[in-house]
């Protein structure tokens, strides 16, 4: 299965992010860890009180995600299905002022997710679903605990325990898997063709493959998968050269590669990394205080 054992490490806009509201946990579990990235939402219920938040830039991680939001004041548990996206997009923060809130997600990778599904990805790019249309046995078991196990850690605890019991019976295909893999060991820069051809299939049979379990055809898996790995190079490497990274990735020129990065992103690379490192200073003061 790919995974975690690829050195493939998705990245949000803001992957320095850590508060008491917002808060990433990877899985100890070395086989949940191929399939899920990561779990995250707030560490505790918290007070929402009335602000004019800033809305925050969603971009693609080649991830899914599995939401749901917990109103303690109201007893009642929502949330949805975030199938991938190709796309980014703005996302405004739904404010009750003086409601106890917390936030529980499960965020795979988006070739993980369909191993734990009872149902086909198609038609999920994009889309905001609800959870039980493709994770009803999940859904019907962790909906009611949610409010009962109010800290991330207790209700991480209590999810790997489901998918754990559930690794006996994983839904998969190879075909899908092995061309994931070839995917992430080239970080994206590789032709439909080539994939096909390596991988021994028909373009046409991988794209319905990709489709069904996946949600995206090969060649938009690998653009995305190229663009997180170039994103991943912009934040760790200190001497970054856009004209080298063109090569690498095998953009056709350093223009090239800047526009897809805006495609992709909104934003050009200089604003992408000041918006990226705005959380470093809050990390660093919450470091001080405790």
């Amino acid at each position: 299965m790919a995974g975690r054992n690829i050195s493939y490490m998705p990245l949000t806009a803001t992957p320095f992010r850590h508060n008491d509201q917002y808060r990433e946990i990877s899985s100890d579990n070395l086989e949940l860890a191929k399939y899920i990235r990561c779990f995250w939402g707030s560490e505790n219920p918290y007070g929402e009180i009335r602000k004019i938040a800033e809305a925050s830039v969603i971009i693609p991680d080649t991830c899914v995600d599995i939401i749901y939001q917990i109103n303690h004041t109201e007893s009642t548990v929502t949330g949805g299905f975030c199938g991938i996206n190709d796309a980014s997009f703005l996302y405004h923060e739904c404010i009750k002022p003086g409601h106890l809130v917390s936030v529980f997600a499960i965020r795979f990778y988006a070739w993980g997710a369909y191993s734990f599904a009872e149902d086909s990805l198609t038609d999920t790019l994009n889309q905001y679903c609800d959870i039980s249309s493709r994770f009803r046995r999940l859904d019907e078991i962790l909906r009611p605990q949610l409010l009962e196990k109010q800290t991330l850690k207790e209700r991480i605890a209590i999810t790997e325990d489901i998918f754990l019991r559930q690794l006996s019976k994983l839904r998969q295909n190879d075909n899908v898997d092995n061309a994931v893999r070839l995917i992430l060991q080239q970080k994206g820069a590789l032709s439909v063709n080539m994939l096909a051809r390596e991988c021994f299939i028909s373009i046409r049979q991988q794209e319905r493959l990709f489709r069904e379990y996946i949600g995206i055809t090969p060649k938009k898996l690998c653009n995305l998968i190229r663009y997180q790995c170039l994103w991943n190079e912009i934040l760790s490497n200190p001497v970054f050269c856009i004209q080298d990274a063109a090569c690498r990735y095998g953009y056709s020129d350093q223009s090239h590669l800047m526009r897809e990065f805006k495609r992709y992103h909104t934003m050009n690379i200089e604003k992408a990394k000041a918006c990226a490192y705005k959380d470093v200073g809050n990390i660093q003061d919450n470091h001080r205080k405790s």
